[in-house]
């Protein structure tokens, strides 16, 4: 559970916008905004090394973070509300803190973690995950790291849904618990490839309903043209007997 608080601090930034951003980033400090509860959100940026050590403990993206701003003594109590990352390198470009109360309940997108391999792995099947978070509402302090789903005993066919999660208190799953499926074990789909399909008809022959296009000369060895009638083989091109030198 996250239950362990984790001190931030922050300072304060003058301006917004991208040229900003990419100065500060360039200083090794995270641009980010600070949403206060009814209060206007406040521009902030955070050293690069100090919201790793934050996100990566034991809390991960759900510590309960006490965040100071440079100079001042006053704890804001925040939760990573959101962030971005660098498209190519990965890394965590922006961040928006929400401040909450810790005596109201807050929502968020846990983890659903998979544990055990399946009967029905062993005899052949694939396990799938087809939903990996779920949405959940809790206090702060009690809003899991992540929850975890014992799949050991799924045969072949078998689907786990989220009314079949363990209940955890004080923890409340706000997604449909029958139409929300978590994990499913399935007989391997097999492509089979058709065959191709052979011409009929013997050597020489066009297939029967394929007709030479006018003009165009039939493929090699197909069947040849009509025998020319004694009218027209002695015709010359204008349709005139032709006569034979003497």
């Amino acid at each position: 559970m996250a239950g362990e608080r984790v001190k931030l601090q922050v300072q304060e930034r003058d301006s917004r916008g991208s040229s900003e951003s990419r100065r500060l980033r360039k200083q090794g400090l995270i641009p980010g905004v600070l949403y206060g509860r009814g209060k206007e959100p406040h521009p902030i940026c955070i050293p690069e090394r100090e919201l790793r050590r934050v996100l990566t403990g034991g809390q991960g993206l759900h510590a309960i973070l006490d965040v100071t701003l440079e100079g001042q003594k006053t704890t804001h109590p925040s939760i990573l509300k959101d962030y971005q990352q660098h498209p190519v390198k990965g890394g965590i470009i922006h961040v928006d803190l929400q401040e909450v109360r810790l005596d109201q309940p807050i929502q968020a997108r846990v983890v659903v973690e998979l544990v055990g391999e399946p009967v029905g792995v062993t005899e052949g099947g694939v396990l799938s995950q087809v939903n990996r978070e779920v949405t959940v509402e809790a206090l702060p302090m009690e809003i899991p790291e992540h929850l975890e789903l014992d799949v050991s005993g799924m045969a072949i066919g078998d689907t786990v849904r989220l009314a079949e999660l363990p209940v955890q208190e004080g923890v409340k799953f706000l997604d449909d618990p029958e139409e929300t499926v978590l994990a499913t074990v399935t007989m391997p789909t097999r492509i089979v490839e058709p065959e191709a399909e052979e011409v009929e008809g013997e050597e020489g022959e066009l297939p029967e309903g394929v007709e030479v296009p006018e003009g165009e000369e039939a493929p090699e060895g197909a069947a040849e043209a009509a025998p020319e009638t004694g009218e027209d083989a002695g015709s010359g091109s204008d349709g005139e007997p032709g006569t034979a030198e003497g």
